[in-house]
């Protein structure tokens, strides 16, 4: 909703909203782009009548801003529904969707059509490195955005990215996720089914190959051409290794030549976005050798393994996994930097997937490089954690940030990593360790 409130205002509206935990860097983009920020949901945040009302999909009925804007016959719609008629109309969608990574590739895209000089729009959701911006809307035909397959609306159940109408789809992956909405797999695959059968013939779908969940997908019905990336076997786009922190990487095309670059992220995950993003570009028939140099400049999305820095000789990295997959993914990345140091891990239960125990059987297995875990957990939490993390190596839980910070600060010693998940506010934790560190 940021992103949207940013469009918007670069479009010359004037924009004000309200959230009830808004948070850096989001808050600090809104207030420099003059979006007044209201920390509640009242009435009286309508100082004047709007001429529109955009409702996101936390907000139900019951909710004062919502009951207001019914009562008194203020126009309203779904964000993605704005977006598709006021932004997206006439463009080049290319729209990254999946489970765990689309962030990063849509980041990585936009920045290599940035890089080629395409002036790409884009709504991303968190801050790249590259743009300093979540949003903007950009000055080419392509518009690049992050397809989220959470529903739209309170009045408007199907999936957000059922309204973007791409000509270019990426399926990164695909697994059971948002328990809050969706019964099982099924149910979001048949969302994923929807969206294709949106595309037109000359339309590109990009998966990885050896997402077998996406496959199945492509399976129940596809009409549009289709490629495929992966790290090895046959698909259009691979990598031959993984990829370490700041080292050569070598990408092998569909021709079969390769390709060598360089980039700064790390992580076998992070290895596979990248190809992705490769493929999404090489099927526009633009400049790839123009994606090879941008990724050597390409610099992650803020909370995405993002290095916080070294304090008292401790590394603190922050991320946003909150799914066992995207939490393993991150642990492992982390892990292959150094053998020799000492990773505490941090996961906060935060999502209504990991609160509701969606995915509890896969959790243990997630967390098994780590050396050390301290678990922020809710009271509300819908599972015994505790007793199916029964056999884990060290194992705290916490049931507020500052408990948990006291808790690490007491198992912590020079030379550890801390690697702090969580896809809320409690991204504080890593800054706020930071400053425990520097002075005890």
């Amino acid at each position: 909703m940021a992103g949207l409130a940013s469009l918007a205002r670069e479009k010359g509206h004037v924009v004000s909203g309200a959230d009830l935990s808004i948070y850096p860097p989001m808050s600090d983009i809104l207030a420099g782009m003059d979006i007044k920020v209201f920390d509640s949901y009242s009435a009286n945040n309508f100082c004047e009548k709007p001429d529109l009302v955009l409702i996101g999909n936390a907000l139900t009925r019951g909710n004062e801003c919502v009951e207001f804007v019914l009562t008194n016959d203020i126009p309203y719609m779904s964000g993605p529904e704005w977006l598709k008629k006021e932004v997206l109309s006439g463009r080049h969608v290319i729209a990254v969707s999946g489970t765990h990574g689309k962030t990063t590739v849509t980041s990585m895209i936009a920045w290599i059509l940035e890089n080629s000089g395409l002036s790409p729009g884009f709504l991303i959701g968190g801050v790249p490195g590259n743009f300093k911006v979540s949003a903007r809307l950009g000055e080419s035909k392509y518009f690049v955005i992050e397809a989220d397959e959470y529903d739209t609306a309170f009045f408007d159940k199907r999936s957000k990215f059922i309204h973007y109408r791409p000509r270019t789809l990426v399926i990164n992956n695909l697994e059971f996720d948002h328990a809050d909405i969706f019964k099982d797999l099924e149910a979001i695959k048949k969302q994923f089914h929807h969206l294709i059968r949106t595309m037109p013939a000359e339309a590109t779908i990009i998966h990885s190959e050896h997402a077998q969940t996406v496959k199945d997908t492509v399976k129940m019905g596809c009409w549009s051409e289709v490629r495929t990336f992966g790290n090895d076997g046959d698909c259009e786009w691979k990598t031959s290794k993984e990829n370490d922190a700041g080292k050569e990487i070598t990408v092998i095309g569909p021709d079969g030549k390769e390709l060598k670059t360089e980039c700064s992220i790390f992580g076998k995950h992070n290895t596979e976005n990248m190809v992705a993003a490769m493929c999404a570009v090489d099927s526009l028939a633009e400049n790839i050798e123009s994606g090879l140099s941008a990724m050597v400049k390409f610099k992650n999305v803020r909370r995405r393994l993002e290095f916080c820095g070294e304090y008292g000789g401790v590394y603190i990295f922050d991320d946003f996994a909150h799914h066992p997959t995207a939490i393993k993914a991150a642990i492992n990345a982390v892990k292959s930097l150094s053998d020799e140091r000492r990773l505490l891990a941090i996961v906060e239960f935060r999502s209504n997937s990991l609160i509701m125990g969606a995915n509890k059987n896969q959790l243990a297995n997630a967390l098994e490089n780590a050396d050390e875990v301290f678990i922020l957990l809710p009271e509300d939490c819908q599972w015994d954690v505790q007793g199916l993390l029964a056999d884990a190596r060290m194992l705290e839980f916490h049931h507020s940030p500052s408990e948990l910070i006291q808790g690490v600060l007491k198992r912590i010693r020079h030379g550890d990593t801390v690697l702090s998940m969580s896809n809320s506010s409690a991204a504080m934790i890593p800054t706020t360790l930071a400053q425990k560190i520097k002075t005890p």
